[in-house]
């Protein structure tokens, strides 16, 4: 006998259970300033207007909801200008059709790309966060909007950073909220954000002649706003390699309003 969560699949209809457990509920953030890592200390600082982001990443099953409802990003119907091949070969094949597997359900949904994510936010009337929105939240630990004023916090998300690849998913919410009420920006998957691939320039122009390129080599770090801040030197190295087709095994998502 199948899983309740698999009942009505040939139809293409997902469970009520499921759908419900799909909501992940929002935090409002007040508006706030902070400093972009590629600015210097003398640098304005930038302001962030007040947002609503996901408490969570997207899992699997909050995406195959979507994926019911709009075939267009089914596995075998998404157009390759979208999606690398490797858009959500983690899911099985069951009656034809690509599902994930039941172990999966709560583990944040990867292998999706840019334009797959930024869909399924459309979807529910929202979008994938800028750079300014996910930085400025992922900034804060447990108990502080500026986390780097703890010791070790920093170093953590070194750690995890280090080990990341090797490592397999856990469901999503298993370590605590940060001080917004928001879990696993950090220690669980790497996350899409709108702009993710502005992250070379200062948000005033990409033509901007004031930025300097080279910021992002070791050489250049010491015009950094916070030369010491290695975890937010990768975030923005990985940014700056992606594209948006990509679809990567440690790579989802959230959205934000």
């Amino acid at each position: 006998m199948r899983p309740f969560w698999l009942m009505g699949l040939t139809s293409l209809l997902l469970p009520a259970s499921v759908v419900i457990a799909a909501d992940n509920g929002m935090v409002s953030i007040e508006q706030g300033i902070y400093r972009p890592l590629y600015l210097s200390e003398t640098s304005p600082m930038t302001e962030v207007d007040a947002f609503k982001i996901d408490k969570k990443p997207v899992t699997n099953a909050q995406y195959y909801a979507f994926v019911i409802q709009h075939k267009g990003w089914e596995k075998q119907a998404v157009s390759p200008l979208f999606s690398e091949a490797s858009y959500l070969k983690h899911w099985q094949i069951i009656d034809q059709q690509y599902v994930p597997k039941m172990e999966d359900l709560d583990k944040p949904v990867t292998y999706v790309s840019w334009f797959a994510a930024q869909a399924y936010c459309e979807a529910q009337g929202k979008q994938l966060p800028t750079v300014a929105q996910w930085e400025y939240v992922a900034q804060a630990s447990e108990s502080q909007i500026q986390g780097s004023q703890e010791a070790g916090y920093t170093q953590r998300i070194l750690d995890w950073y280090a080990t990341s690849a090797t490592k397999p998913l856990a469901n999503v919410a298993q370590n605590p909220a940060n001080y917004w009420g928001l879990y696993d920006l950090h220690g669980l998957i790497w996350e899409w954000t709108y702009d993710f691939n502005s992250a070379l320039v200062t948000g005033e122009s990409r033509s901007d002649s004031s930025l300097n390129q080279q910021m992002f080599c070791g050489s250049g770090a010491a015009g950094a706003a916070d030369p010491s801040d290695y975890a937010a030197f990768m975030r923005y190295g990985f940014r700056a390699s992606l594209q948006a087709p990509y679809a990567l095994a440690q790579l989802g998502f959230r959205c934000a309003q």
